[in-house]
């Protein structure tokens, strides 16, 4: 089997991201659809669907770190199976509703919270569940796979959905029936976790109710210096880099002066150079440090670059390179925090890692709508690629501060350090491989 591809020849992963691809494609569909029901019922605007939205990912940075230690406390793959079940009926409900044409934008800001509800449990018992699927020499592949079945289904789903409601007649009553696509979709994964060889799995033993436990992840989390710089350089990659839904919106209308579908396309553009970066990143094996910073150096040096092209084509024709760099880091950076951490606290571990990627939105969100609107379309890129830059730089200055100086930065490289951990307790009986998970 081909090295991009071989954590399939795991069965019980075979099963996993053959539910994950239906199921992709399904919520990139009632991702648009959403947005169109929105915008399509009486009164509402871009306001109603920014509360939507929002309303929809405040869960995930309200409850994420409490999903993580639910992650740790319950078998992953019944609450995966919960939580699947959970956004199935929120996506059942609206799709109800709009069907019959009697949905109502607060009854939309109801089931979006819902939805977001599930989601906030689903996303660390997600990614931390695939390390019980596959062995440490294969995560990296299957953190790869998943990107890119996501970004696949980012480019397949929209283009779905479009010509979905465009045939069943364009208005709200339309999009009811792209979302129970989308509900029937969830079934897929649900359906897929239930026929795994759950002999084959390697869970953790699970941890009884104590109090504490979450306050353990983050003192865990602080004594890692790679897990420290990593979190640092994601916050401001995703506070101030990655808002494109309004960067590239801004440089489409207002920069080079083109419509709705202009911007779709750069949607896409961005998607393929994502799509591109998974499929690579998954035939890696280790991940370097230097990857990982590089990326997010490269990542930040594109958006400069994307700030100052002078046509809607080179900016087009650019997007995919964006698009690589941003998997790329986020890929890297991923699969670090699951080899790095213990079995027992990883659903922890990546709560506190998609709390940080996901809630410097709202805070990096009204500040470059505002650097837009003041200093123009072009500044969202140049500055974000700026700052994004900076706190990189102060990354691996934090890095250096706590690992007592650079050496061996070059040669780092993500290993499961809890292994080598429990290797060394076994030969030297005062070792103790989690000083940070002492009592006391």
């Amino acid at each position: 089997m081909s090295p991009t591809f071989r954590a399939l020849r795991i069965p019980n992963y075979r099963l996993y991201f053959a539910g994950s691809v239906v199921s992709n494609v399904g919520t990139w569909m009632q991702r648009v659809a959403q947005d169109w029901l929105v915008l399509h019922l009486p009164g509402n605007s871009g306001t109603e669907l920014g509360i939507t939205t929002g309303l929809q990912f405040l869960p995930v940075l309200l409850l994420s770190p409490y999903a993580g230690v639910v992650a740790d406390r319950v078998p992953k793959r019944r609450l995966l199976q919960v939580t699947q079940a959970t956004m199935a009926l929120a996506s059942l409900l609206l799709g109800l509703v709009a069907v019959l044409g009697v949905a109502q934008t607060w009854m939309v800001y109801v089931i979006a919270f819902v939805f977001g509800i599930g989601a906030a449990f689903d996303a660390p018992a997600r990614q931390s569940f695939v390390s019980e699927m596959v062995g440490p020499d294969d995560l990296t592949n299957a953190v790869g796979l998943n990107s890119a079945a996501f970004n696949a289904a980012r480019v397949l789903g929209p283009a779905l959905a479009g010509l979905m409601i465009g045939a069943l007649g364009g208005g709200a009553e339309a999009t009811g029936w792209v979302i129970l696509v989308n509900a029937v979709s969830y079934l897929a994964v649900i359906g897929q976790l239930q026929r795994m060889n759950t002999a084959r799995l390697t869970s953790p033993e699970l941890r009884g109710r104590s109090p504490g436990m979450l306050i353990e992840g983050v003192r865990y989390v602080r004594s890692q210096p790679k897990m420290v710089m990593i979190l640092i350089i994601v916050f401001f990659a995703g506070t101030f880099g990655m808002n494109f839904q309004i960067t590239s919106a801004l440089m489409a209308t207002d920069v080079f002066d083109k419509g709705a579908g202009e911007y779709g396309i750069l949607g896409s553009a961005l998607a393929v150079g994502s799509l591109t970066g998974a499929l690579m990143a998954a035939r890696r094996v280790r991940i370097p440090l230097r990857l990982l910073v590089g990326a997010a150096l490269a990542f930040g040096v594109a958006e400069i670059v994307a700030g100052l092209l002078p046509t809607y084509l080179a900016f087009a024709l650019f997007c995919p390179l964006i698009g690589f760099f941003t998997l790329t880091m986020l890929n890297s950076a991923n699969a670090t925090m699951q080899l790095e951490s213990p079995p027992e606290i990883r659903g922890r571990v990546m709560a506190f890692y998609f709390t940080i990627v996901m809630g410097g939105t709202p805070i990096g969100a009204p500040i470059i709508g505002w650097i837009g609107q003041h200093l123009g379309a072009r500044w969202t890129f140049i500055l974000g690629g700026v700052l994004t830059m900076a706190g990189v730089l102060l990354a691996v200055a934090v890095y250096a501060r706590m690992s007592g100086g650079l050496r061996g930065f070059v040669t780092a490289r993500a290993v499961p350090r809890w292994r080598a951990a429990r290797s060394r307790a076994s030969s030297t009986p005062s070792a103790d491989a989690h000083p940070s998970l002492r009592s006391g």
